[in-house]
């Protein structure tokens, strides 16, 4: 091969090389998939979502019906595999449902995003808002730790992983796109959930070097 053809290659190598993108989605069950067929599970809605538009990119389930943001605290080292090289992080919602303290919430949530920020990735934090059945106060504290921490650590925010719902704030507008548990959404709510997120993933893609 000429060394002139070789210049002509190697932009392109290093430009497809890096069209590959592989996104980790730490999360609970709304990650996971609970209670849907596979192919209609958050991760590959997204997933085809994004190669849709054109986005060379593989999204890793992370996943894991059940956890707190301490578990996903514990896990995301050995979960963060090298070919990792962005993070989606979609946890606290089952640290509402237990009543955890907000201040337990925002630690782990910041560890992880530690562990991130070490290893330079560009992320996501999607977030929840708390009831009030736990007074005005914890839902202060809960409701703000991820626009805070967001913008600590340069996260690209998405304030409720539910909003794709519906226009409306009320959780009730839900209800049409809820699993009969009221806490999972259905494939068709997934797919409106994706609609919503799929823009703001694109610009995590594009944060990737």
């Amino acid at each position: 091969m000429s060394l002139g053809l070789c210049l002509i290659l190697s932009p392109l190598s290093a430009h497809e090389a890096q069209a590959e993108v592989t996104i980790l989605a730490l999360g609970d069950s709304l990650t996971q998939g609970y209670g849907l067929p596979p192919e209609e599970g958050f991760v590959p809605q997204l997933q085809g979502w994004l190669r849709d538009q054109g986005a060379e990119v593989t999204v890793i389930n992370g996943g894991v019906s059940g956890d707190t943001t301490a578990g996903g605290l514990s896990r995301v080292e050995w979960s963060l595999t090298p070919e990792v090289d962005a993070m989606i992080v979609e946890l606290g919602g089952n640290d509402l449902l237990r009543g955890i303290d907000p201040a337990v919430t925002r630690a782990n949530i910041e560890g992880i995003l530690k562990v991130g920020q070490a290893r330079d990735l560009p992320m996501m934090l999607v977030g929840f808002q708390a009831a009030r059945n736990y007074g005005d106060g914890y839902k202060r504290d809960f409701d703000a730790l991820y626009p805070e921490l967001a913008e600590a650590y340069g996260a690209i925010l998405i304030p409720s992983f539910f909003a794709g719902l519906s226009e409306e704030a009320d959780p009730a507008a839900y209800a049409p796109y809820m699993q009969a548990d009221g806490i999972h959404p259905t494939g068709e709510g997934v797919a409106r959930i994706v609609d919503r997120i799929g823009p703001q993933v694109q610009a995590l893609i594009e944060r990737v070097e």
